[in-house]
């Protein structure tokens, strides 16, 4: 009896621990989210136990688990015809829309980057195959997920060039005629390490003068976008809020560029862009100047970092640090003029809110169109919550105003 009221209170204990998570009132449902939390955080826990065991690196026991409860093969139905083929050797699931009573058209085309960190995610889990089949049908388009290399089996700049190498051959005449996707009407877009891809895409695609076909418009949710400041307002404020932690994004961004990640630490004390890291580091610094580049209203009371020392190693082993390929915030200007008209998603209650801000004032200060679509009450991949038993409403909202900007836009 005794083994059996101990038992009950270990395990009190740890519900307690896993579901009850402080929260700001202003995050939408936020018992719900704490729901979610509880659900994914025991298995990061579980991960990096079997990784400390030597079984396994943390990112293969993530994704075993995503594909053993979320992954779903290729289903038509009325509206929505689903394959999966590949561009250039890169897998991707295609969603062709299939209007009843209609003559053949030239369609939009979205070509989309599935978030995951550049190591989790697919175009086939449930969340974005859902998504981008209520895409296709609502804007009656062709949406083609693409599915790039993911870590740790690929690292920097693999995955960027998968989604490079996929966007040039979609963007040719033969494969747009043969889905039949209006040339001048084709979208790239993708959320958080998605979303980074798309912007590092737009902007190489934009310069390169001998791709004769052009994206018209990109479309950013919740892009990462650089990895210099991990203490920037939205950093401080939203570090420990699911589902993307502060600590998780920094480890996300070393396993992406191939690092150490016993360096986690270091990022988040920003001693890779220390005073002492040289003038490399400093130019750098002044495209995200956050105390340039964002509103007032964002900044509230929070303060730089900037370590007088910090480890000149770092940029030698991370030199992915200062690539654009990697970092599309750290862009020329004259890259930036060259990207087409912008939507950028940034959630109040994100780690990634500041990158995507500071993205658009750049944009503009460069002269390019940008649509700005802030939620007060949102968090960090809401969007993906926009169908299923655990919607929540700014999910919905979130994925409505997404489609009516590429309906108005594309």
């Amino acid at each position: 009896m005794r083994f059996i009221l101990v038992g009950a209170i270990l395990l009190s204990i740890a519900a307690a621990y896993y579901m009850y998570l402080p929260l700001p009132s202003t995050i939408s449902e936020p018992w719900k989210l704490m729901f979610i939390d509880a659900m994914t955080r025991p298995i990061m826990h579980l991960s990096f136990l079997v990784h400390n065991l030597g079984l396994s690196h943390p990112f293969e026991f993530m994704k075993y688990t995503v594909s053993w409860t979320q992954m779903k093969g290729p289903q038509s139905s009325p509206t929505v015809r689903v394959t999966d083929t590949s561009f250039s050797g890169v897998q991707a699931r295609v969603f062709e829309s299939t209007p009843s009573g209609l003559e053949q058209h030239l369609k939009r085309g979205v070509v989309y980057f599935h978030g995951g960190g550049w190591a989790l995610g697919s175009a086939k889990m449930q969340s974005y195959d859902m998504q981008c089949r209520t895409v296709a049908e609502e804007l009656d388009a062709v949406v083609i997920s693409v599915e790039y290399r993911l870590a740790p089996e690929a690292h920097f700049p693999d995955q960027y060039n998968d989604a490079l190498q996929a966007s040039k051959r979609i963007l040719t005449a033969e494969v747009l005629a043969l889905y039949s996707i209006d040339p001048e009407r084709v979208a790239v877009s993708g959320d958080s390490a998605g979303g980074n891809l798309a912007a590092a895409v737009a902007q190489q695609i934009a310069l390169d003068s001998s791709a004769p076909i052009k994206y018209k418009v990109q479309a950013l949710i919740y892009p990462a976008l650089q990895a210099l400041d991990f203490n920037t307002p939205s950093n401080q404020q939203n570090g420990n809020i699911p589902v993307l932690y502060r600590s998780h994004m920094a480890l996300y961004w070393l396993e992406y560029l191939g690092g150490n990640p016993r360096l986690v630490s270091s990022l988040l004390a920003n001693n890779h862009t220390a005073l002492n890291q040289g003038h490399k580091i400093a130019a750098a610094k002044a495209k995200i100047n956050w105390t340039q580049l964002l509103p007032v209203a964002f900044q509230k009371n929070y303060k730089p970092l900037f370590p007088l020392q910090g480890d000149p190693k770092l940029l030698d082993e991370l030199p992915g640090l200062l690539d654009v390929r990697a970092a599309p915030l750290l862009a020329e200007k004259e890259a930036l003029k060259a990207v087409p008209p912008t939507y950028i998603m940034t959630c109040e209650h994100d780690v990634l809110r500041d990158d995507g801000l500071m993205y658009g004032r750049r944009l503009e200060e460069a002269g390019v169109a940008v649509t700005v679509d802030h939620y007060e009450d949102g968090f960090h991949g809401c969007m993906s919550f926009a169908f299923g038993p655990l919607q929540f409403s700014v999910g919905l909202r979130s994925f409505e105003n997404y489609i009516r900007w590429l309906k108005e836009n594309l």
